[in-house]
């Protein structure tokens, strides 16, 4: 998962699109980069770490221009260097940069394509290499001496039949302008917003509305699947369905953990949504489990704050806050390699002895994925003094791959698969477990949207939504993503050990 950001001005972006990606930092803290245009020059800071660490004062005084795009990135497989770090950037035609939320599930086919026939080399194993180069070379065969919204549009169409797999972009064409668009089924969310100065309209997109909010940017739309927008640096805004059969089957799990509950993303609040789970929830122990005595509800934070919350309250239990996190410390979920989140657990959370010594305990999580997490925080209550420990997930076990941008591919990683949930119950240590159905969770999000029919949820029920997904392709990628191949990715290529400054790239 990752965060993008665009921003078409009437004066210098770079601070506005450091501002933005510091909002988005939740969304990837591994890598950080930004790329700005001015005066038809490219101009790149990008490097491994957080946004705060990546840019220095410096950085940021060697990146003028009124247009650039930025981006978070989390670990997965092929992304372990300051040169896999985003924006990509491509000098023909006209001088192009991408930054790319998703993940592609047929870049193998594709880099081989783009080798055999049309001609262009790949230098990393990073998919946003590709899809880059896959625009470029489709922009190339009708590109005239200036671009025009018709030929990106015809770019982006070609895109949507060349590429499969979850795609949210954020593009700069040198001199010209920032383009958006998102895969047909709208898998990766972008909104569009605008913001009207004494000087004229300036235009932005970014993964999540909390961005356009805190640049002072009003949401204008979700970018719809498929759909492509240009906004020019002459303040001129054109759009176009660019796919020939869009669904609209965004990712549930957006929902769940990755976007801040203060976002809007496609029509529907992230803070209500997770009311409505905890609702759902509820109902659910108040069904199967009518002799619960359950004396306090605590959250594990930050994420399941609010369905827990919403949870005691439709119980009638008390609600209270029983471990205080440790900011400085990332979140564990989207750490690379099992080793370093079993440590991070311990340094990010401390538990309030008062809030849980001789109480029935159940704590709340958005999720449970692997359940390393899980079972240490249960351990650390019944340290604390709890006479029982339940737990509650406000979303379904967690049973397959996900192939869309998300890093838990490797079945054998995830405690839900091929586990019943009192087995799961049993490893992680709970006195008694209780999962959300997931029906009731797609209608805790429906419910904030009607019109949306379909999310992405093959996590939870493996049907992978792009239909090319094959059992020899989950194979593939866990052999790649797997937490011992990525503790056992070490040095690499010579990029690897560059320190990624400032570059220039005269158009």
């Amino acid at each position: 998962m990752c965060g993008i950001i665009g921003i078409v001005a009437k004066g210098p972006v770079n601070q506005a699109l450091y501002e933005g990606l510091l909002v988005l930092q939740h969304r990837g803290q591994d890598a950080a980069g930004i790329l700005t245009c001015h005066d038809k020059r490219i101009h790149l800071r990008k490097d491994n770490g957080l946004v705060r660490d990546v840019f220095q004062q410096r950085h940021m005084e060697a990146l003028p221009g009124d247009m650039g795009i930025g981006h978070v990135r989390y670990p997965t497989a092929g992304c372990d260097s300051p040169a896999e770090a985003q924006p990509f950037y491509v000098n023909s035609p006209f001088g192009i940069a991408l930054a790319h939320n998703g993940n592609l599930t047929n870049s193998e086919q594709l880099k081989d394509e783009l080798f055999r026939e049309d001609l262009r080399h790949i230098n990393t194993e990073s998919d946003s290499e590709i899809l880059l180069n896959v625009f470029a070379h489709e922009l190339q065969d009708v590109a005239k001496l200036t671009p025009t919204p018709d030929q990106i549009f015809h770019a982006v169409s070609a895109v949507h039949r060349r590429c499969r797999g979850a795609y949210a972009v954020t593009m700069l064409v040198t001199g010209y302008g920032i383009v958006g668009y998102r895969d047909p089924n709208g898998i990766r969310p972008l909104v569009f917003g605008r913001r009207d100065t004494d000087a004229g309209a300036e235009y932005m997109f970014a993964s999540e509305s909390v961005a356009l909010d805190v640049l002072g940017f009003k949401l204008v739309r979700d970018v719809a699947p498929g759909e492509c927008i240009v906004a020019t640096r002459d303040g001129d805004v054109f759009s176009q369905q660019c796919a020939e059969n869009p669904q609209h089957a965004p990712c549930i799990f957006e929902f769940v953990y990755f976007a801040r509950p203060d976002s809007v993303m496609d029509g529907i609040y992230v803070h209500k949504t997770r009311l409505r789970m905890g609702e759902r929830l509820a109902s659910k122990i108040k069904r199967v489990w009518a002799d619960q005595d359950i004396d306090v509800v605590i959250p594990i934070p930050d994420t399941s704050r609010t369905a827990a919350l919403q949870m005691a309250n439709e119980l009638g239990l008390r609600y209270r806050e029983g471990f205080i996190k440790n900011r400085y410390i990332g979140r564990t979920f989207i750490m690379p390699g099992q080793a370093q989140r079993r440590k991070s657990v311990r340094q990010k959370l401390n538990a309030i002895d008062v809030e849980f010594k001789g109480k029935n305990v159940l704590l709340v999580d958005d999720s449970i994925v692997r359940g390393t997490t899980s079972k240490q925080i249960i351990q650390m209550a019944r340290e604390a003094g709890a006479r029982r420990v339940y737990f509650a997930s406000a979303a379904p076990p967690v049973r397959f791959p996900n192939v869309y941008g998300i890093d838990m591919p490797s079945v054998n990683e995830l405690i839900g698969n091929g586990r019943s949930e009192e087995q799961i119950s049993a490893v992680i240590g709970a006195d008694r477990l209780v999962y959300q159905d997931l029906a009731d969770l797609l209608a805790s999000a429906r419910d904030g949207n009607p019109r949306i029919r379909h999310f992405d949820a093959s996590c939870f029920d493996g049907q992978y939504i792009t239909g090319d997904v094959t059992p020899a392709y989950l194979d593939q990628i866990e052999q790649q993503r797997c937490d011992t191949a990525k503790e056992g990715r070490v040095g690499g290529s010579l990029n690897d050990h560059i320190n990624a400054e400032v570059l220039a790239f005269p158009r």
